[in-house]
């Protein structure tokens, strides 16, 4: 099997273990960091490194049971298990910012002498840097690939370089003015950032598993390839769209003229299922056929029709 046919969440395994690496990295140089200064503010973002590590680790498995392929028990396949990925990653970030406003909270009101803490500010930095790369690689594999447990890392690692980007500037004003109790409230203020990044992660993680429709971009490329059969006296009803991890299910009903041969109205479904498949990634679409009877006049008693009247469109 060539590499463009592996499934998306076999392919994003490399990834992960990318971000796997570059979290024990970072552990250890914001570790040292701290050890080296005593900050409570640089603790916080070796906090939130574990977390990240953490999430990385469940993500890994979580694209393994999401490249199973389909079998009796789950005909769709496993696609949904990166969405317990994010939601997973959200909730170790609640419990790393519980244990920073732990930690931070009793400094603000008795501040500690740092020491060291231009070396230990080097060592972040250069931890900063690796998970800024690592984050952007993610997100380009996350998108070229739909995946979203990638994305989810990707937004997590991002939101840790902005938190160091944080912890570093108010750590330069902490030398510059000698104010010990802004290293606290540096903490505290990464500890309620971060909370807003796991609800956000949380929020998404339910979102996807409710069976949320496809993109509105997404939508409007399935009704022009629909729209494009018009002409043909072809039209459909009750589209219905969703999207599990990277794969994408729509569903619709096409009504085609009722003295069509069924060999046609075969080969037309064919047709439509491929050509959403390949302008909606990993689309799966299962199409329903109906006939759209034609209207007889019936002599001298006006217009009478035969079957259903299906020829419209739903409204949205």
């Amino acid at each position: 099997m060539t590499p463009a046919a592996l499934p998306a969440a076999r392919r994003a395994i490399a990834f992960i273990w990318l971000s796997v690496f570059a979290s024990l990295a970072t552990i250890g140089l914001k570790f040292f960091a701290w050890h080296l200064s005593g900050s409570v503010g640089l603790l916080s973002d070796a906090m939130e490194s574990f977390v990240n590590l953490a999430g990385a680790l469940f993500a890994l498995f979580m694209l393994h049971v999401a490249s199973t392929p389909a079998d009796e028990d789950h005909p769709y396949g496993h696609s949904k298990a990166e969405y317990f990925s994010s939601g997973f990653e959200g909730t170790l970030i609640f419990i790393a910012a519980a244990s920073i406003l732990y930690a931070a909270i009793p400094r603000l009101f008795k501040p500690q002498e740092l020491s060291s803490l231009g070396i230990g500010l080097w060592f972040s930095l250069a931890s900063t840097v690796l998970n800024y790369f690592v984050s952007r690689v993610l997100r380009k594999a996350g998108q070229r690939l739909h995946s979203v447990a990638l994305e989810a890392d990707a937004a997590h690692l991002m939101t840790d370089v902005w938190t160091s980007i944080g912890v570093i500037g108010a750590l330069l004003a902490v030398m510059l003015t000698g104010w010990l109790w802004l290293d606290a409230l540096i903490a505290i203020a990464v500890a309620v950032h971060i909370l807003a990044e796991g609800w956000k992660l949380m929020r998404n993680a339910v979102d996807g598993l409710m069976d949320r429709a496809l993109s509105i971009e997404e939508i409007q490329l399935v009704h022009h390839i629909l729209d494009s059969y018009s002409e043909q006296a072809v039209n459909y009803r009750d589209l219905r769209t969703r999207r599990a991890g990277a794969e994408r299910f729509v569903t619709v009903s096409v009504l085609v003229p009722g003295d069509w041969s069924v060999e046609r109205a075969h080969d037309l479904l064919d047709e439509i299922e491929a050509r959403i498949a390949a302008e909606v990634h990993g689309a799966h679409t299962n199409t329903h056929l109906e006939p759209i009877y034609c209207v007889i006049p019936a002599a001298g008693h006006g217009a009478g029709s035969v079957g259903a009247p299906h020829a419209h469109l739903p409204s949205e």
